[in-house]
Order: C-alpha cells, then sequence, then structure tokens
C-alpha cells in the first residue's frame, strides 16, 4: 500500500482467495502460492497467513526483501524468491531467513557460497533456467557446467530446477509450451544424471489448468489465485470457471450536477453532452492508479447500476453519467472494480477497457488503502 491521501479503498476478501487456492489444489499436485508485488496488491502478510491457514506450506514472493518479509509472516513455511539476490544485502537476507533463492548464474552461486560461510549456515537453491522467455536464468545447454560449479561447493546445496512457461495461456501458441516444456525436461534430466537430485517447477496458473505434462514436483500459481481466469477471453476459458475475484474498489461519488445540452466534460473536451444530462463526480483518478487511459471507455458501478466514465479521468476525479442511475445522491459508494450481482466489474474488464491485463490492474489499484472484510 503507498497511497495513503485520497477516498479510494481497496476491499479484499481473502475467503475469496483461499476457495481459489482449494480448486487449484484440485487440479494440481503441490501449488504453492505466488505472493509477489506485495500479493498482486492484495497485501503480502494478510495473503500469506490466509493461505498457510488454507493449508499452504511453501510460498514464493519476488525479491528477496519481500522473501523476507514472507518468511518473518510464515517462519514455519518455505519461501522462495523467483527474483533471486542481486546485491550484497540480498545475499545476506538469504542466509538471516533460510530463503530459498532462485539462481541463475554462476556469479550468484558462487557469491551465495561466501556469503553462507560467512554466515555459517548451508543455503538451499532453486536453479533457475531460460527455456523460452529470455529474460533470467541458465541457458538450457548449460546443465551440465551448472553441475560442475556446484561440485565445487560447499555451502550451497540445490533442491529445484525451475523455468517459466510464456506462452501457457494462449491456446494459439500450444507448440511453443510444448517446445519450453520438453527442453525443461532435458534440464532435469541432465541434472539428474549428476546426481542432482532436484525437484521441477515450471508451471504457472496457465499450465494449471491447461498443461499437465507441466506440473512436475511444484507448482506455481499466480494469478488464478486472485480470480483471474488465465485463459478468459479464449477458446478454453471454462478450465478457469469457478475461480473467484477478490478485490473490490470503491470510492464515492461528491458531487451531482444537471449540465445543458452543448456543454463538455473535463479537460480538452473530448466530450459534449448532446442532451441535458445528469452527470456524477467521483472521487477518483489517475493519481489513484485509475488509469488515464480509461477516459471515455470505462464503467463504474452506482447503486447497482453500470455508468459510463465521460471525458478524461482527472488526477483525483472522474465524471460519470448518472441517466441509469437517478436516485443517486452524493455519497453514494461507486465501485470501479467489482460490485454485487450480474452487473459486477470483472477484473478482466476492467483490463480491457484499460488496454492492459488483470495483473496490472490487480498491483495498481491494490496500492489504495485496503480494507479486509472477511
Amino acid at each position: 500500500m503507498s497511497i495513503w491521501y485520497n477516498h479510494v479503498r481497496t476491499r479484499i476478501r481473502l475467503r475469496a482467495l483461499t476457495d481459489n487456492y482449494a480448486l487449484i489444489r484440485t487440479r494440481a499436485s503441490n501449488p504453492a502460492p505466488v505472493i509477489k508485488s506485495d500479493a498482486y496488491g492484495h497485501g503480502i502478510r494478510e495473503v500469506a497467513r490466509a493461505f498457510f491457514a488454507a493449508g499452504a506450506r511453501t510460498m514464493a514472493a519476488g525479491t528477496v526483501g519481500e522473501a523476507a518479509v514472507l518468511k518473518d509472516t510464515t517462519p514455519e513455511s518455505e519461501v522462495l524468491s523467483l527474483l533471486g539476490p542481486i546485491d550484497a544485502a540480498d545475499y545476506a537476507l538469504v542466509c538471516e531467513h533460510d530463503i530459498i533463492p532462485f539462481a541463475g548464474s554462476t556469479e550468484q552461486l558462487l557469491l551465495l557460497e561466501e556469503a553462507a560461510g560467512k554466515a555459517g549456515v548451508p543455503v538451499r537453491v532453486a536453479l533457475k533456467f531460460d527455456t523460452g522467455m529470455s529474460r533470467l536464468g541458465f541457458s538450457a545447454d548449460e546443465a551440465g557446467s551448472v553441475a560442475d560449479t556446484l561440485d565445487g561447493l560447499t555451502h550451497v546445496r540445490p533442491v529445484m530446477a525451475c523455468s517459466h512457461l510464456a506462452t501457457a495461456d494462449d491456446p494459439a501458441q500450444d507448440e511453443y509450451v510444448q517446445e519450453q516444456a520438453q527442453r525443461f525436461e532435458g534440464i532435469l534430466h541432465a541434472l539428474h544424471a549428476r546426481g542432482l537430485g532436484v525437484q521441477g517447477s515450471l508451471a504457472n496458473s496457465g499450465a494449471i489448468f491447461g498443461h499437465p505434462r507441466t506440473h512436475h514436483d511444484l507448482q506455481r500459481p499466480g494469478i488464478s489465485l486472485y480470480g483471474g481466469n488465465p485463459f478468459h477471453g479464449t477458446s478454453r476459458a471454462a478450465l478457469g470457471q469457478g475461480l473467484r475475484q477478490g478485490m473490490d474498489v470503491v470510492s464515492r461519488l461528491v458531487q451531482v450536477r444537471t449540465i445543458p445540452a452543448g456543454q463538455s466534460v473535463s479537460y480538452g473536451r473530448t466530450f459534449t453532452a448532446e442532451r441535458e444530462m445528469r452527470i456524477g463526480i467521483i472521487a477518483a483518478g489517475y493519481a489513484d492508479n485509475y488509469s488515464r487511459g480509461l477516459s471515455s471507455k470505462a464503467q463504474m458501478l452506482v447503486r447497482g447500476r453500470r455508468v459510463d466514465v465521460l471525458g478524461r479521468v482527472c488526477m483525483q476525479l472522474t465524471a460519470v453519467d448518472l441517466g441509469p442511475a437517478p436516485e443517486a445522491v452524493v455519497g453514494d459508494e461507486v465501485h470501479m472494480l467489482g460490485g454485487q450481482g450480474a452487473n459486477a466489474i470483472s477484473v478482466e474488464e476492467l483490463a480491457g477497457w484499460w488496454g492492459t491485463i488483470s495483473y496490472e490492474v490487480f498491483c495498481l489499484l491494490g496500492q489504495n488503502q485496503r480494507e479486509y472484510v472477511d
């Protein structure tokens, strides 16, 4: 949470998240919830406690610093750092908090050995391989040299080999998923042949629901935990049926006014009323991470009815057409995300208006002040 100065409130339903985790456990044998980036804007501490109470014993954060917070919150859990150590402080935190970092370079392994030697503790690592994302990790043909490096280390013990899928949520790119899966299987075979009894971890949310071949020993669900269907809008959308959105975002109606035909609304005069209109001014704008890109595209929920955003979203205010909600009055609660009933605004719908993905919607709107409602 970082936005403290506004009237926007992000409401989190932890029960929805743990219900999603329970659903995922019917599809995956050993899911480790991914709670990176402040639990996708849902709050790392609160979400970690909820998942631990629901039975999760391995969880993953992003940075090492975030992993340390996660370990402090649920000390009995095994904690992965998906980004792994970057600076000297990270290497020390790994040792102090018994974190299992992803390591995708020889330099990281050597620095972990040095830090572990100074701390006098062993360090378990997850070996990160790049099978097709072209981001972090050893290349697929480095498995042998990685084993050679590990042979010379005293304090570093590999317990897992990991990679990440680029297109698991896109049915049109199944072939690339299979290419990555085959490369990863080759990596595991090479490591096991060298006597490294590492577990395999490849599957993300899309793979959990759509690609059983990729499940291996441990799966890493992310967006699906928070109610995002990884196959939304595709031919496989039914695979994510039953996932529940855990975040609502609300503000309030601060002014109601009637404007005549021909009157423009907001900056730049991008909207002009064709008739007399009753409009509302909502206390939310791009400073609250409600994107300016939603100008004249999005809808909000007032008294359970959809109302259109009019003109440009301002820094802390947004205008809407109150025609569908004629009884609305100043002080009414307004949903920018979520709500009750058939008119509730889904994260995928808001992301579509925004021109982005559900991940960004959660991460950004989750920076507003949070309330836990169950």
